[in-house]
């Protein structure tokens, strides 16, 4: 049953009408200021109380006692100043690991020359990309383990562990030897980097969302948890930026015999200055938790978040799994697998098609706050509901275009509307996620739902999109694959409560 005295059964009519209403009647200059002056007013840790409980839940979601934020003094210029360096460093350390893990993307055509010398380049590609994918197998492990830990040692200690590990994963692809070198070790080593890199992934995704939103209030949460999606909009910015750079800079025969190497050596190296960052946190784990944990303990700790998980928010598993599988798709193929269609499909140049995912990367940055923020303002649930409905009827079109022209304006232009669209239908999702779980399990809960759907649908979707293409002879295939993950993630919204402007505890 809705909890929200707007019924989620709405039409889509009067959704739009909403949604205009209120861009309408709030200018992009007031909302600025507002979020502003919340980002530097809001304190970093909230008293609670007890309230009466709430028998609305959501399916599968036993009723729990709700928090209130309890009175607070005026906060001063130096907590703002603290606070708003917090949101930084959150944003800036999810930034660097998206970073370590998103590069191999850009490279994938040459990697998979290098290491999976089999007969054809769609096939080579189909294995780059599946590597690409399998470092989102581990993601679901990395949950459960890292986001247990989270959520009993503390989000803090989690997101140190987690850049320690990738930093090892990207050190690893960063020197191992190519194929004609040491033969079938060199794949092999390449898959282990990306189920190292993929476990840590998983880790840091519910445990810096967790903190995000612990950060903010009941009227900013999406505003403060967008950020999440800034930090990996802000990797792909860098990471396409240093990859258009090389191709620019270096010989096709340096760029596959060296340069690809680059920016996971950099990597690698930003991984202690990401650590350093988030030294500094405060902590949103009540203390007690966090310091009574024996080393005994620590090592027993994934068992009870996660079996609490399943045994009493099952409904809020399946419902969270199958809403996040419209928006990954999405994303992994607007951001990451456009550029590598305009090289292999378009035959646009590398050192050209590699803006498309700069621009989309810029597109979801400046979307981004903007999205969470009208979240908090007119409903996750309404969000979603639009923004999906106007990608899935978007795609199909845009990718008639890019092939009708494929030049690099055209291909810029329609992949700066997608992304709009990506960042509108993302952000409320991400936001919404770990709204669903209490405080004590929220990072393994949020770990769990997040990497469930992006291990396969987004981790998989340049492989699907690749395969499809093989498959059909078809070149818009990838379009389908985007409508079919958005009509199947509209499935489960009539039964997702709406978190918006609630207190979750």
């Amino acid at each position: 049953m809705e909890s929200s005295t707007r019924s989620p059964r709405d039409g889509a009519p009067e959704l739009v009408h909403e949604v205009k209403h209120e861009v309408t009647h709030a200018s992009a200059d007031q909302l600025v200021h507002e979020w502003t002056n919340e980002l530097a007013n809001e304190p970093a840790h909230h008293g609670v109380r007890r309230a009466a409980l709430d028998h609305d839940d959501g399916p599968g979601e036993p009723a729990r006692a709700h928090t209130q934020p309890t009175a607070q003094t005026a906060p001063t210029a130096s907590s703002r100043t603290a606070h708003a360096k917090a949101i930084a460093a959150i944003t800036l350390g999810n930034g660097l690991e998206f970073f370590d893990f998103t590069i191999y993307s850009f490279f994938a055509t040459i990697i998979g020359k290098l290491f999976f010398p089999v007969h054809g380049q769609l096939a080579q590609l189909m294995l780059a990309a599946g590597t690409f994918g399998v470092g989102f197998i581990m993601r679901p492990v990395g949950g459960v383990v890292l986001g247990a830990y989270a959520d009993r040692a503390g989000r803090k200690a989690a997101m140190s562990l987690t850049l320690w590990l990738m930093t090892l994963g990207s050190a690893i692809i960063a020197f191992v030897p190519g194929y004609a070198a040491i033969g079938l070790a060199a794949p092999l080593l390449v898959i282990l980097a990306r189920l190292i890199q993929g476990f840590a992934l998983g880790g840091e995704i519910g445990a810096s969302t967790s903190l995000l939103m612990e950060y903010g209030s009941d009227r900013t949460r999406g505003f403060y948890g967008s950020w999440q999606f800034v930090s990996q909009g802000l990797n792909t910015v860098c990471g396409s930026l240093l990859g258009v750079a090389l191709a620019a800079c270096l010989s096709t025969a340096s760029l596959e015999s060296w340069g690809w190497r680059v920016p996971f050596v950099i990597g690698m190296a930003m991984g202690p200055i990401g650590i350093y960052i988030r030294k500094h946190l405060n902590e949103t784990l009540p203390t007690a938790v966090g310091q009574s944990a024996t080393h005994d303990a620590l090592l027993l700790m994934p068992a009870q978040p996660v079996r609490q998980i399943f045994r009493g928010h099952r409904g809020v598993i399946v419902c969270g799994v199958l809403a996040t599988i419209g928006g990954t798709a999405a994303n992994y193929i607007v951001l990451f697998y456009l550029s590598t269609y305009a090289i292999r499909i378009l035959h646009l140049p590398m050192s050209l098609a590699l803006w498309a995912s700069w621009t989309a990367a810029v597109v979801t940055v400046i979307c981004a706050p903007f999205a969470g923020a009208w979240s908090d303002r007119v409903g996750r649930k309404r969000m979603l509901w639009v923004s999906r409905v106007l990608l899935i009827a978007a795609i199909y079109p845009a990718f008639l275009l890019i092939n009708a022209r494929p030049t690099v304006p055209v291909l810029l232009a329609v992949v700066a509307v997608l992304a709009v669209l990506v960042a509108f239908t993302a952000v409320p999702n991400i936001v919404m996620l770990p709204e669903m779980f209490p405080r004590e399990i929220r990072a393994t809960g949020m770990s769990i739902v997040y990497c469930l759907g992006v291990s396969i649908f987004g981790g998989f979707a340049q492989f699907f999109a690749t395969w499809l293409i093989q498959l059909t002879g078809n070149t818009l295939a990838p379009a389908w694959y985007v409508i079919g993950c958005g009509l199947v993630s509209l499935l489960p919204l009539p039964f997702m409560r709406e978190t918006a402007g609630r207190p979750i505890g």
